[in-house]
């Protein structure tokens, strides 16, 4: 097996959750930066890869995978440990459903691409972002309220962390006002951790 090429931008936050997902499973791979502020997302060549012009894309073994959640199920299913999901099905599927409420709900509405044509319409952009973000956020928080810590399902990282992270990220570049201990606690519960650390937007080598 060929080591996997990781098409991303360091402040993606999508593109965030692989290197999170990369990092904890101990996979060694190459980058590919793709700068979304140039445009460089819609270069032909990227296109060939990935014909929504997103990043993440993840090239392994002749395929190229997409779509940051599907990526990360890819890695745990290929690389067992440590497990990014539980193993009860009922416990799998709240661990989904939180990082589904971050990576369909609340990230694709205020990524790059809607800003953009929210700008070209009048609208405030940054406004609806912080508007987002809050709404969106405030259910995570009511959804792992009750749940054990110190991360977001317990004892163990799952691919509820990966979302959150990058998402409270994003949330403080937008100006939200952090209101909720356990989602900070979570944070810095993964902040502790080395794959987290060497995650991080300002450690990669594209970052600026």
């Amino acid at each position: 097996m060929s080591a996997p090429v990781l098409h991303g931008y360091y402040r993606s936050t999508a593109s965030w959750r692989v290197r999170i997902a990369l990092a904890l499973k101990g996979v060694d791979h190459a980058d590919a930066f793709r700068h979304l502020r140039k445009g460089e997302q819609r270069d032909a060549d990227f296109l060939a890869l990935n014909p929504q012009g997103l990043v993440p894309a993840l090239a392994v073994d002749g395929a190229v995978l997409t779509q940051s959640l599907a990526i990360c199920e890819y890695l745990d299913e290929m690389y067992a440990d440590p497990p990014l999901l539980p193993a009860a099905p009922v416990a799998r599927a709240r661990v989904r459903a939180a990082a589904q409420a971050i990576a369909c709900d609340i990230h694709p509405v205020q990524n790059l691409k809607v800003l953009q044509r929210l700008r070209a319409l009048g609208v405030d952009a940054d406004a609806w972002a912080r508007e987002t973000i809050d709404d969106g956020l405030a259910a995570v928080d009511a959804l792992l309220r009750a749940e054990a810590g110190p991360f977001a399902f317990g004892a163990q990282v799952t691919l509820a962390d990966l979302c959150l992270v990058p998402q409270l990220y994003n949330a403080r570049r937008f100006g939200v006002d952090l209101r909720w201990p356990r989602l900070l606690a979570i944070e810095a519960a993964c902040g502790a951790l080395d794959a987290f650390r060497r995650a991080a937007p300002e450690n990669q080598p594209d970052a600026e």
